[in-house]
């Protein structure tokens, strides 16, 4: 009896441990329930009706079919079409019709399942930044290469003899200081809304501006160039209107006239030079015109007056 009962202890007494580790487990897994909270439900999929269309593309001129896309989704964008050079492609949703924006989609335009797009190659592109600083860097330089007389452009024994009036160099630096203005104008002002422009509007732009700035600068900076009739009055009552014109601008150029992706125009402020904003409703046109018109009478040569046109 005395050896049953020392068993039965030493057997009670490894039983007990094991079940206050069980209880303890419990405790710990109820815990760690409760601080996660109620336990959710994984919520269903929803399944989304995709709709498809088919869209023929046909050539503009020979009206005949270029090629049918076959299920595109009713988010797909105008810009994202396949097979043509982006800035090329010219896309109407009738013959005579505007073109598309790139950023149309498809459900957009659709009365039916089937739409119908008309295309049109819209030749050699560049871009609107590239066309600018092109079209105003040419006059800069052309006029310097005139201004330092080339011995291909002018006699270079009368350059020696014939004594530079002081308005020939106030010329030179109106003019730069002028195209200055619109290449920082360009990089850091000017936002466009269309990406690109056909390449033959560059060449036409390049062709007037280059041309004019040649016909200008090839007589203010002859060495027979005759000074303004009336001597030093005429040069400094035309002279204020591009400093007038320069500094109306000098705003916009440490303002850029954007707030975000919405585009803002001018106001004026405390700075004079803006107060022609309450009078026109394109300040920079106007400032434009009187600029080349009074450098066309402190210079008095008539290629000025077609810069203005």
């Amino acid at each position: 009896m005395l050896q049953r009962q020392s068993r039965d202890p030493a057997a009670h007494g490894a039983a007990l441990p094991m079940a206050h580790n069980d209880s303890r487990s419990f405790f710990n897994l109820s815990q760690l329930v409760l601080s996660a909270g109620q336990i959710k439900p994984s919520p269903a999929l929803k399944h989304s009706k995709i709709t498809y269309f088919e869209v023929e593309i046909v050539d503009v001129q020979s009206k005949k079919q270029i090629c049918i896309v076959d299920k595109v989704s009713s988010c797909f964008v105008i810009g994202t079409g396949p097979q043509w050079y982006p800035s090329r492609v010219g896309l109407q949703l009738e013959h005579n019709g505007p073109f598309l924006k790139d950023s149309i989609s498809i459900q957009s335009l659709a009365a039916s399942s089937i739409i119908t797009l008309y295309f049109t190659d819209l030749g050699q592109q560049v871009g609107w930044t590239t066309f600018f600083l092109t079209e105003y860097t040419g006059p800069l330089l052309i006029y310097l290469l005139f201004y330092i007389r080339l011995s291909t452009i002018y006699d270079q024994v009368e350059s020696r003899k014939n004594f530079r009036h002081p308005v020939v160099h106030l010329a030179c630096f109106c003019h730069c200081l002028h195209y200055i203005r619109h290449l920082l104008e360009t990089l850091f002002v000017h936002k466009f809304s269309e990406g690109h422009t056909p390449l033959k509007n560059m060449i036409k732009g390049c062709a007037f501006y280059w041309g004019f700035t040649s016909w200008i600068a090839y007589y203010i900076n002859h060495p027979r160039y005759t000074p303004p009739s009336f001597g030093h009055k005429q040069v400094s009552y035309a002279l204020p209107s591009p400093w007038i014109e320069t500094g109306s601008d000098f705003p916009t150029l440490f303002f850029p006239l954007s707030q975000g992706n919405r585009t803002c125009f001018p106001s004026p402020t405390y700075n004079p030079f803006t107060w022609l904003f309450l009078l026109v409703s394109c300040p920079n046109y106007t400032y434009e015109a009187g600029s080349w018109i009074s450098f066309t009478v402190m210079t008095q040569t008539l290629p000025g007056k077609f810069e203005t046109e």
